[in-house]
């Protein structure tokens, strides 16, 4: 998984300086399509087939976009089919991803409730997390009652567990020690 990264990498910080000068969000969106598509089983099968010629799977792939596209990311499709490479689109995808977070000082943030949170609360502790981080964050909540209570938010690498599980787990572990 590493040299996917480490070959996916320089394709994302290349469509940034592009999408820089243009739009953005309407890269971030494409991709995103784009590697929804490429991790499609069949496509995947499709591209790695040696009796399928390269212009069938271009074809193909852009078809199954279904949205319409620039030329600049018709010309990435075609690279990356040239070069063998169209299962890097994942990979591409998260990288450009990451590069627009820190572009825009905003960061993901994957907030974990034990019960559905409402609009206000979810902006009450959005506020509280933001002068945390120091950026503006992009929540993601799921409900997971097995943490009885509280919350757990990753943001990054970095979790803040205020759930009652991981305050329990706490507890037990102080205990057997």
């Amino acid at each position: 998984m590493a040299e996917l990264a480490t070959i996916a990498r320089p394709y994302a910080e290349a469509l940034f300086r592009i999408a820089r000068a243009s739009n953005l969000n309407v890269w971030a969106d494409t991709l995103s399509v784009m590697s929804r598509v490429a991790a499609v089983p069949e496509v995947g099968a499709m591209a790695r087939d040696p009796r399928v010629p390269r212009d069938v799977i271009t074809k193909t792939f852009l078809d199954a976009l279904k949205i319409e596209i620039s030329a600049e990311a018709k010309n990435l499709v075609e690279m990356l089919v040239e070069n063998d490479r169209l299962s890097l689109l994942p990979a591409i995808e998260h990288h450009f991803h990451d590069l627009k977070n820190a572009h825009e000082s905003t960061a993901d943030a994957e907030v974990v409730s034990a019960f559905p949170m409402t609009d206000s609360q979810l902006s009450s502790l959005l506020s509280v997390l933001e002068k945390k981080f120091g950026r503006k964050l992009i929540p993601t909540v799921t409900v997971d009652p097995q943490l009885i209570g509280g919350i757990r938010v990753t943001v990054g690498d970095e979790v803040l567990d205020h759930s009652v599980s991981a305050r329990l787990e706490r507890m037990h572990t102080a205990l057997v020690a």
